[in-house]
């Protein structure tokens, strides 16, 4: 088998076992068979293991530009099918002749010298020619350039390749190429037809064709007449397919050039005739669908590729060829839905298996399956969204209970804190009234008298009135305090709510020998929040720092509020110089029902966490060295500047 080598130590034991030995020749001869032995293994794993299979190259020479649609699509093809179906490694080279615009015999002399010298130092395993031409040019100079080199053409019918004698190496695969079907379609499916116009083009290659539609149409020569028309530039042809009756129809072959010499692209000149013509056009190519045709029996440049790419495997692979020549048909029958629409042609018709491209179907025809899916997903959507609105309303009803339940919370919470600030609430209270009381025996014993000092009067009832203002005052912070109201956000100053807390938390302070002071920031902290319910919050903290400093000497009891601006927040630190936190109750103090005093509930600053995150605001504890527990809270800064 290729690529195994012969395990050459094999037969020498038998050989060195042939005669008696001395003990040192013995052993000469086994360490000689050793050597053997393990060469041998050597070179059986070498032979063993795979070997890389040979690049195999194929150049393709084109008579005409590569990228003429018709050429393009072949070649892909073609390169495409053996590349796929090859066991070696294919590299392909693109030879493009260019024959229409450059046909004298000096430039073929010329092109044959130029590919010699390329291809003079590459192995060239099969030569393609594409066309006639470029079948000409191979068997005039093929030995020349490829030497020993097999060569496979295609893109000719029989009645191209005539009587051209082929060397043994040279084979091919011929078009059937077919006017007379697209012809009795046409006929078929426009029976008023009195006229058939056949376009066709000057060049070579158009003039070919042509001569054969012309033999293909003899039959129905007694049926309709035939005008062909070659001889005119594009305008003039494209004027005149314009001006056609009705009862005509068009066949169009190919053009390459036009009368006045003109070169051009097939495809494209259909493409003109299909939107000139007053009558429906019809071809035999297969890319000439969706440029305007009608349709027809369309023979394939692509199908005609694979066949060609597949002969091209079988002379690489070394197989047997059942022929040197293949004729195999190619042709579809093929319409263009928007042409037939155009032209009011029936689909009832078009002869069985007839393909009809560029289809406008419906929406559930072209969609059915994903409507149905849309649908079922739609249906389990609805079915979905139902179940979960039902649940959000659940949801919603249950956060409306709970900030409910929660304000009845903080509700209960404030009327508890109003029993703890009922001393100093009272000492507030009672010190105004004592001065009212004093000023109002003072006025009653001056008016007793003749002649009662008038200004002094005056001053004792501004110092009535100043004090009963103070009384109401206080009155009104605790009604405030304890109303229950929904939450009413509004533009206010934290400095000035923290000013006036304070103000009313000062005897609460004295009466539990605690200094409360506070440092509140130059600046204005204008924010948007519930003027009671923040209020709550800091009485809450002040209330707890008061109470966490129940054990600690007199002395060194001391509260600090202090405000300031850090971003876009307005921050406020409540800090005591009570035992602190411990650490490990941290995370866990804004949970309800968590406390450290022993008659407490737990839900001071839960409520208090509540109040700040309805502000989107934050607060959080911390313990700071040098004082106790420290508590700051972040509220937004509000973009407008009015406070209220």
């Amino acid at each position: 088998m290729r690529g195994f080598g012969a395990p050459l130590g094999i037969c020498l034991p038998v050989l060195a076992a042939a005669a008696p030995r001395t003990a040192t020749r013995a052993a000469a001869e086994l360490r000689t068979f050793l050597l053997i032995a393990v060469i041998s293994i050597l070179m059986t794993i070498t032979g063993c293991s795979p070997v890389s299979a040979a690049t195999r190259h194929i150049v393709l020479l084109f008579d005409e530009r590569v990228e003429l649609p018709g050429l393009s699509l072949l070649e892909a093809e073609f390169v495409h099918t053996l590349r796929s179906d090859s066991p070696d490694p294919i590299e392909v080279y693109r030879e493009a002749m260019d024959l229409s615009r450059f046909s004298s015999d000096s430039y073929k002399v010329l092109l044959r010298d130029f590919l010699r010298a390329k291809y003079a130092d590459k192995k060239v395993d099969v030569a393609v020619a594409i066309m006639a031409p470029a079948l000409d040019f191979l068997m005039a100079y093929g030995n020349l350039i490829f030497p020993e080199t097999p060569i496979v053409f295609c893109g000719l019918d029989r009645g191209q390749l005539g009587t051209r004698s082929l060397t043994p190496n040279t084979f091919g695969v011929l078009i059937k190429r077919e006017f007379a079907p697209t012809l009795e379609l046409a006929l078929r499916l426009h029976p008023e037809t009195e006229r058939v116009v056949v376009v066709s083009g000057t060049s070579d290659f158009d003039q070919e064709l042509l001569a054969q539609a012309q033999n293909d149409f003899r039959p129905y020569e007694n049926r309709v007449s035939f005008s062909y028309l070659s001889d005119l530039s594009l305008p003039q042809l494209l004027a005149k397919l314009s001006r056609l009756p009705s009862r005509d129809i068009v066949l169009i072959i190919t053009v390459f050039q036009d009368g006045s010499g003109q070169p051009f692209v097939p495809h494209d000149v259909v493409e003109r005739v299909s939107g000139a013509a007053s009558v429906p056009v019809y071809g035999f190519l297969d890319q000439y669908i969706g440029r305007g045709i009608v349709g027809g029996s369309l023979y394939s440049t692509t199908k005609h590729g694979a066949d060609t790419a597949r002969m091209v495997l079988r002379l690489l692979t070394g197989a047997a060829m059942p022929a040197h020549l293949a004729e195999v048909s190619s042709n579809k029958v093929i319409f263009d839905w928007r042409q037939m629409l155009r032209w009011d042609i029936s689909e009832r018709g078009l002869p069985p298996g007839s393909e009809i491209y560029f289809r406008e179907l419906s929406v559930w025809q072209r969609y059915s399956w994903q409507i149905a899916f849309v649908g079922a997903v739609v249906l389990i959507q609805a079915g979905l969204i139902s179940i979960l609105l039902h649940e959000h309303r659940r949801r919603r009803m249950a956060e409306v209970q709970s900030r409910q339940r929660m304000a009845e919370l903080a509700h209960i919470n404030r009327f508890s804190m109003a029993g703890e600030l009922t001393a100093s609430i009272a000492h507030e209270i009672n010190q105004p009234l004592g001065s009212i009381l004093t000023n109002a025996e003072t006025a009653q014993s001056m008016l007793r008298s003749s002649h009662p000092d008038i200004e002094e009067l005056k001053d004792i009832v501004d110092d009535i009135l100043r004090d009963d203002r103070r009384a109401s005052e206080v009155i009104r912070r605790m009604r405030s305090l304890l109303k229950k109201a929904p939450f009413e956000p509004q533009h206010i100053d934290l400095n000035e709510l923290v000013r006036e807390t304070v103000e009313f938390l000062s005897a609460l302070a004295v009466g539990r020998e605690v200094k409360l002071s506070s440092m509140i920031s130059p600046a204005a902290l204008p924010i948007v929040g519930d003027r009671v319910q923040l209020q709550q919050v800091i009485l809450n903290l002040v209330v707890n720092a008061i109470d966490a400093m129940a054990d600690t000497p007199s002395d060194d009891r001391a509260i600090s509020i202090r405000t300031s601006r850090v971003e876009k927040f307005a921050e406020m630190a409540v800090s005591d110089h009570g035992p602190g936190i411990p650490e490990d109750r941290l995370k866990e103090v804004f949970e309800p029902f968590v406390t450290s005093k022993p008659k407490g509930m737990g839900m001071g600053l839960s409520i208090a966490r509540t109040i700040v995150e309805a502000h989107d605001g934050q607060i959080s504890a911390s313990n700071e060295p040098g004082w106790g527990a420290v508590f700051r809270i972040k509220l937004p800064i509000s973009r407008h500047p009015s406070v209220g």
